[in-house]
Protein backbone atom coordinates (compact mmCIF):
# COMPACT_ATOMS: atom_id res chain seq x y z
CA UNK A 1 0.00 0.00 0.00
CA UNK A 2 1.22 3.49 -0.74
CA UNK A 3 1.67 5.80 2.20
CA UNK A 4 -0.88 8.56 2.47
CA UNK A 5 -0.23 12.06 3.70
CA UNK A 6 0.04 12.51 7.47
CA UNK A 7 -3.74 12.80 7.66
CA UNK A 8 -5.84 12.36 4.55
CA UNK A 9 -7.57 15.51 3.34
CA UNK A 10 -6.38 17.29 6.49
CA UNK A 11 -8.96 15.42 8.58
CA UNK A 12 -8.08 13.39 11.66
CA UNK A 13 -7.93 9.60 11.38
CA UNK A 14 -10.93 9.29 13.72
CA UNK A 15 -13.08 10.74 10.92
CA UNK A 16 -13.00 7.22 9.42
CA UNK A 17 -11.58 4.93 12.08
CA UNK A 18 -14.53 5.31 14.43
CA UNK A 19 -17.28 4.90 11.84
CA UNK A 20 -19.55 1.86 12.08
CA UNK A 21 -18.50 -0.80 9.55
CA UNK A 22 -21.50 -0.21 7.29
CA UNK A 23 -20.75 3.54 7.03
CA UNK A 24 -17.05 2.93 6.34
CA UNK A 25 -17.95 0.37 3.68
CA UNK A 26 -20.45 2.81 2.13
CA UNK A 27 -17.54 5.22 1.51
CA UNK A 28 -15.61 2.55 -0.41
CA UNK A 29 -15.54 1.58 -4.04
CA UNK A 30 -15.88 -2.20 -4.03
CA UNK A 31 -14.40 -4.28 -6.85
CA UNK A 32 -14.85 -8.02 -7.12
CA UNK A 33 -12.75 -10.20 -9.36
CA UNK A 34 -11.62 -13.76 -9.87
CA UNK A 35 -8.67 -14.66 -7.73
CA UNK A 36 -5.93 -16.81 -9.17
CA UNK A 37 -4.14 -19.58 -7.37
CA UNK A 38 -5.22 -22.66 -5.44
CA UNK A 39 -8.75 -23.11 -4.18
CA UNK A 40 -10.37 -25.75 -6.29
CA UNK A 41 -12.71 -25.51 -9.23
CA UNK A 42 -15.20 -23.14 -7.59
CA UNK A 43 -12.60 -20.44 -6.98
CA UNK A 44 -11.83 -20.12 -10.67
CA UNK A 45 -15.51 -19.77 -11.59
CA UNK A 46 -16.63 -17.09 -9.13
CA UNK A 47 -15.56 -13.53 -8.53
CA UNK A 48 -14.90 -13.95 -4.85
CA UNK A 49 -11.86 -11.68 -4.41
CA UNK A 50 -12.61 -8.19 -3.07
CA UNK A 51 -10.73 -4.91 -3.45
CA UNK A 52 -11.81 -1.93 -1.37
CA UNK A 53 -10.77 1.57 -2.42
CA UNK A 54 -11.37 4.30 0.14
CA UNK A 55 -11.24 7.55 -1.88
CA UNK A 56 -11.20 9.94 1.13
CA UNK A 57 -7.90 8.46 2.34
CA UNK A 58 -6.52 6.90 -0.83
CA UNK A 59 -6.16 3.53 0.89
CA UNK A 60 -6.65 0.31 -1.08
CA UNK A 61 -6.89 -3.16 0.45
CA UNK A 62 -7.67 -6.61 -0.95
CA UNK A 63 -8.82 -9.96 0.37
CA UNK A 64 -8.90 -13.02 -1.82
CA UNK A 65 -8.09 -15.98 0.39
CA UNK A 66 -11.66 -17.24 0.86
CA UNK A 67 -13.96 -18.71 -1.78
CA UNK A 68 -16.72 -16.59 -0.25
CA UNK A 69 -17.09 -13.02 -1.49
CA UNK A 70 -18.89 -12.17 1.76
CA UNK A 71 -15.96 -13.43 3.88
CA UNK A 72 -13.45 -11.63 1.69
CA UNK A 73 -15.40 -8.38 1.97
CA UNK A 74 -15.37 -8.69 5.78
CA UNK A 75 -11.60 -9.39 5.76
CA UNK A 76 -10.94 -6.47 3.43
CA UNK A 77 -12.95 -4.14 5.66
CA UNK A 78 -10.93 -5.26 8.69
CA UNK A 79 -7.71 -4.66 6.72
CA UNK A 80 -8.93 -1.20 5.77
CA UNK A 81 -9.57 -0.41 9.43
CA UNK A 82 -6.04 -1.61 10.31
CA UNK A 83 -4.61 0.45 7.43
CA UNK A 84 -6.24 3.60 8.81
CA UNK A 85 -4.08 3.24 11.95
CA UNK A 86 -0.99 1.99 10.12
CA UNK A 87 -0.86 4.45 7.27
CA UNK A 88 -2.52 7.68 8.37
CA UNK A 89 -0.65 9.88 10.80
CA UNK A 90 -2.58 12.35 12.93
CA UNK A 91 -0.88 15.62 13.73
CA UNK A 92 -0.21 16.06 17.42
CA UNK A 93 0.35 19.29 19.38
CA UNK A 94 3.86 20.70 19.16
CA UNK A 95 3.99 21.04 22.94
CA UNK A 96 3.44 17.29 23.40
CA UNK A 97 3.79 16.02 26.96
CA UNK A 98 3.10 12.64 28.59
CA UNK A 99 0.02 14.21 30.22
CA UNK A 100 -1.40 15.09 26.80
CA UNK A 101 -0.57 11.71 25.22
CA UNK A 102 -1.95 9.55 28.03
CA UNK A 103 -5.41 11.13 27.74
CA UNK A 104 -5.69 10.85 23.94
CA UNK A 105 -8.92 8.87 23.33
CA UNK A 106 -7.28 6.05 21.35
CA UNK A 107 -4.48 5.64 23.92
CA UNK A 108 -6.06 6.41 27.30
CA UNK A 109 -7.21 2.82 27.94
CA UNK A 110 -4.24 1.08 26.32
CA UNK A 111 -2.03 0.77 29.41
CA UNK A 112 -2.80 -1.70 32.18
CA UNK A 113 -2.99 -0.95 35.93
CA UNK A 114 0.80 -1.00 36.19
CA UNK A 115 1.12 1.51 33.33
CA UNK A 116 2.43 -1.01 30.79
CA UNK A 117 1.25 -1.73 27.26
CA UNK A 118 0.18 -5.35 27.53
CA UNK A 119 -2.30 -6.65 24.95
CA UNK A 120 -2.59 -8.81 21.86
CA UNK A 121 -3.39 -7.64 18.33
CA UNK A 122 -6.88 -9.13 18.76
CA UNK A 123 -7.63 -6.71 21.62
CA UNK A 124 -9.98 -3.99 20.27
CA UNK A 125 -7.72 -1.35 21.88
CA UNK A 126 -4.61 -2.55 20.01
CA UNK A 127 -4.99 -0.86 16.61
CA UNK A 128 -6.14 2.54 17.92
CA UNK A 129 -3.24 2.49 20.42
CA UNK A 130 -0.83 1.48 17.64
CA UNK A 131 -2.02 4.47 15.61
CA UNK A 132 -1.25 6.89 18.45
CA UNK A 133 2.10 5.22 19.11
CA UNK A 134 3.09 5.55 15.46
CA UNK A 135 1.90 9.19 15.51
CA UNK A 136 4.16 9.86 18.53
CA UNK A 137 7.08 8.06 16.87
CA UNK A 138 6.61 10.25 13.80
CA UNK A 139 6.59 13.42 15.92
CA UNK A 140 9.82 12.55 17.75
CA UNK A 141 11.73 11.58 14.60
CA UNK A 142 11.25 7.86 15.35
CA UNK A 143 13.46 7.99 18.44
CA UNK A 144 12.07 5.11 20.51
CA UNK A 145 13.30 6.35 23.89
CA UNK A 146 11.70 9.77 23.32
CA UNK A 147 8.44 8.17 22.18
CA UNK A 148 8.41 5.85 25.20
CA UNK A 149 8.85 8.85 27.52
CA UNK A 150 5.87 10.64 25.98
CA UNK A 151 3.79 7.45 26.03
CA UNK A 152 4.57 6.87 29.71
CA UNK A 153 6.14 3.44 29.17
CA UNK A 154 9.64 1.98 29.19
CA UNK A 155 11.61 1.71 25.97
CA UNK A 156 11.56 -2.08 26.30
CA UNK A 157 7.78 -2.14 26.77
CA UNK A 158 7.33 0.05 23.69
CA UNK A 159 9.55 -2.19 21.57
CA UNK A 160 7.68 -5.27 22.82
CA UNK A 161 4.37 -3.63 21.84
CA UNK A 162 5.63 -2.73 18.36
CA UNK A 163 6.73 -6.35 17.81
CA UNK A 164 3.26 -7.78 18.52
CA UNK A 165 2.05 -7.14 14.97
CA UNK A 166 4.54 -7.44 12.06
CA UNK A 167 2.91 -4.59 10.10
CA UNK A 168 3.22 -2.22 13.07
CA UNK A 169 6.88 -3.24 13.47
CA UNK A 170 7.43 -2.66 9.75
CA UNK A 171 5.83 0.80 9.88
CA UNK A 172 7.89 1.76 12.95
CA UNK A 173 11.04 0.75 11.07
CA UNK A 174 9.89 2.64 7.97
CA UNK A 175 9.52 5.77 10.14
CA UNK A 176 13.00 5.16 11.57
CA UNK A 177 14.52 4.76 8.10
CA UNK A 178 12.87 7.97 6.87
CA UNK A 179 14.27 9.76 9.94
CA UNK A 180 17.77 8.40 9.22
CA UNK A 181 17.94 5.85 12.06
CA UNK A 182 18.88 2.19 11.97
CA UNK A 183 15.99 -0.25 11.94
CA UNK A 184 14.99 -1.93 15.17
CA UNK A 185 15.95 -5.60 15.47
Amino acid sequence: MAHSPPSANGLPRATWAHLPEDRLLAQCEVDTYRASGPGGQKRNKTSSAVRLRHPPTGLIVIAEESRSQHENKAKALKRLWHALFLELRDSLPTNLTPEIVTVLPDYASARDRTGRLHMTAKDPRFWPAAGVILDVLAVVGARVADAAGLLGVSTGNLIDFLQIEPKVWQEANRLRTVAGHKTLR
